[in-house]
């Protein structure tokens, strides 16, 4: 087994602000763009140009079901990251991103071997940076 692709809700329903947010300011590129059937947004993916075949985030339309807004809410008001992103260089990828205007919740901090920070990423989602040290 392999894992290919993640979902990220998008819960504001913008898929265009998400996908501008994690090109232009993450970097990521965007993969699949494809109209989804009775007007439910896009199939919409992007991947890190550094893995061109490897996983791929689905910027995933957040619409009017209930149970999934009230989980996705309860993550975000805990403090729980919705997946985590990994870094070579952590310290230098979080000076960048707060330049880019990025909000994160903290500072970077050791925990189990890794170095880590958690960020929002302005879609109704928090996700954690780490770093293998």
């Amino acid at each position: 087994m392999k894992v290919k692709l993640c979902s990220i809700p998008v819960t504001d329903r913008d898929q265009a602000k998400a996908l501008k947010f994690y090109t232009e300011v993450l970097g990521f590129e965007k993969r699949k763009d494809e109209q989804l059937p009775n007007n439910m947004g896009w199939w919409l993916t992007v991947g890190t140009p550094e893995e061109p075949n490897g996983a791929e985030l689905l910027l995933e339309p957040a619409r009017g079901w209930e149970p999934a807004k009230v989980y996705y809410e309860a993550l975000y008001n805990s403090g729980i990251p919705v997946t985590a992103l990994k870094s070579d260089d952590l310290r230098k990828e979080y000076e960048e991103l707060k330049n880019k205007g990025v909000v994160f919740r903290g500072e970077p901090a050791e925990f189990a071997g890794s170095l880590s920070v958690m960020f929002d990423d302005t879609c109704g989602n928090l996700l954690q940076l780490y770093q293998v040290l």
